[in-house]
């Protein structure tokens, strides 16, 4: 990031008054396609997509270098059985069944890699048919479970990736994801988690994408206010099921083609299938331009868990601990783990800075270019977000005696950094 990019987004934040961004975006009638990578710079993702929460596709030129593009895809553009078994057989993946709903999403069981190909191989025999179902490999944590070097590179556009980074700093998860499956396989309608950004890469096959933008998705709720499972589905056209379908816009639909990366913004609810034996890597992403949203949406997400069990808030000892207990376990991150996620990526920006440390490195898909100008974007954002959970009565009631810094203390360092970045 140059300064001319930090002075634009500064002043995009600043214009937006306390809204939330990305939620109110032009009215779209196609997506974007990026074609040159010489000519799309990182200042243009960033000003014509990233900061204005909108997707776009970028062309197979992007990804032309990636190692899985050259060894997991055969000549004639199929998945390459024989080195996938060769060198990840005997991973254990994660599989779903697209066949079984389970409440909004798919169940899910664990399988050697080997084991899923030969279902797969026998799938495609018996002409895309099988008494096991229609099989999914989804959230294969490839990075995680093993060395990823060579597969591909993280494109500049998305690496300022804070989500990964804290992850990788505890040494203990990942948002990197591999899915692959034959034709047919499919996601439910959803929007990624924490209101992330995501990108995804197809390998080989090719995918078609629904998208809604932020807000859509309310005029989709069926008359008990649930979202829908499938947006293909008949039943959304009976308004007696769906009686706001009708407020409601097409989706944008996009296909995506092998070697294509498609540009997920926060918030955007989507869908999405394998129109062909396909294979992608997808990671999920946050920063300084979807944090609010992040933070937003864990709110609701408390707010959800006090209403389940409000019946017991004066019965129970410690009711609003529990609430955060139970957000965790079905959020996968709490009010506590927020903090420790802001603190990790603010303190690492402090020292950039009073290093005066250049850009970083990407290897492996992992990794962050950071210069001083987005650092000081960075802790910014981080500021602005810190002081409102600071401010708010639940996480007034978290137990920070043993936090260091304590977010009080930490939301003044951050403040003292961003007067002095003012000239920077």
């Amino acid at each position: 990031m140059d300064r001319e990019a930090r002075v634009f987004a500064e002043s995009h934040f600043r214009g937006l008054e306390g809204c939330l961004p990305g939620r109110v975006c032009p009215k779209l009638d196609r997506v974007d396609f990026i074609e040159k990578p010489d000519s799309f710079s990182y200042a243009d993702f960033f000003k014509g997509y990233l900061l204005p929460n909108l997707p776009c596709v970028f062309s197979s030129a992007f990804t032309e270098g990636w190692g899985s593009r050259r060894l997991w895809v055969t000549p004639s553009g199929k998945p390459n059985f024989d080195y996938l078994l060769q060198n990840y057989g005997d991973v254990v993946v994660p599989v779903a069944n697209c066949g079984v709903r389970e409440y909004n999403s798919n169940p899910k069981e664990h399988m050697p890699l080997r084991d899923y190909i030969s279902y797969w191989k026998e799938y495609i025999q018996g002409n895309y048919s099988s008494s096991r179902g229609c099989l999914y490999l989804k959230d294969w944590h490839l990075c995680r479970d093993s060395s990823a070097e060579g597969v591909f590179t993280l494109p500049i556009y998305f690496s300022s990736d804070w989500l990964n980074e804290y992850w990788d700093a505890l040494d203990v998860d990942d948002y990197r994801f591999i899915y692959m499956g034959p034709t047919g396989t499919w996601s439910p309608f959803h929007a990624d988690i924490f209101r992330s950004f995501s990108w995804s890469v197809n390998i080989c096959g090719r995918k078609k994408w629904f998208f809604f933008p932020p807000g859509q998705e309310e005029a989709l709720r069926d008359c008990h206010g649930s979202l829908p499972y499938d947006v293909t589905s008949p039943t959304l056209l009976d308004s007696r099921l769906h009686p706001m379908r009708d407020h409601c816009s097409p989706p944008l639909e996009v296909t995506q083609e092998a070697g294509e990366m498609v540009f997920v913004p926060s918030g955007w609810h989507h869908q999405v299938h394998n129109l062909e034996d396909t294979i992608s890597i997808n990671h999920n992403w946050v920063n300084g331009c979807n944090l609010a949203n992040m933070w937003h949406f864990l709110q609701q997400e408390l707010c959800a868990v006090q209403q389940e069990i409000i019946e017991w808030r004066d019965s129970m000892p410690d009711w609003h601990h529990h609430c955060q207990v139970i957000m965790k376990s079905c959020s996968g991150i709490n009010f506590e783990e927020f903090y420790h996620f802001l603190k990790v990526v603010a303190e690492r920006r402090l020292l950039l800075l009073a290093k005066g440390m250049g850009p970083g490195k990407v290897e492996g898909g992992k990794g962050t270019r950071l210069g001083p100008q987005q650092a000081a974007f960075d802790i910014g954002r981080i500021a602005e977000v810190l002081e409102s959970v600071v401010a708010h009565p639940d996480f007034q009631r978290v137990d920070t005696t043993a936090f260091s810094p304590r977010p009080e203390e930490l939301l003044q360092q951050l403040e003292e950094a961003v007067a002095a970045t003012t000239s920077l």
